[in-house]
């Protein structure tokens, strides 16, 4: 009798020696933010955008962390705004999605695709039952 073993993730190796692992669903859901806020992706507008669309509440620390981590992979870049006239405290952080971003995004987005295909219908009637 054999055991099933837990797949464990497969890492792709960047250029610059980092590794990038999978995705998170909250780290994919930040990387489609950005790419849909374009250049108007900083902190607050990231997290409204998650809020309407999917209809989850998240704190703008996780957003902050989850960023920074992603920064660190070198998935997204940031940029320091101009300052807001009337507006205290220090300048947006503006972020943008860098191609290995888009590349670790497309991974599980193509693998669910390839796996999900011609089975909606199925499940939406198990989903139902």
């Amino acid at each position: 009798m054999s055991r099933l073993r837990r797949a464990r993730p497969i890492r792709r190796v960047l250029k610059a020696g980092g590794v990038v692992g999978y995705l998170g669903e909250f780290e994919q859901l930040i990387l489609f933010a950005v790419l849909q806020l374009d250049r108007d992706a900083h902190g607050v507008r990231i997290r409204e955008t998650i809020e309407e669309r999917t209809g989850r509440v998240v704190s703008s620390g996780a957003i902050c962390t989850t960023l920074g981590r992603l920064e660190e992979r070198s998935l997204v870049t940031s940029r320091v705004g101009d300052p807001t006239p009337g507006r205290a405290g220090r300048p947006r952080k503006f972020y943008s999605v860098e191609p290995a971003g888009a590349r670790a995004l497309m991974d599980p987005y193509s693998t669910i695709e390839a796996m999900a295909g011609g089975l909606i219908p199925t499940l939406a009637d198990l989903a139902e039952s």
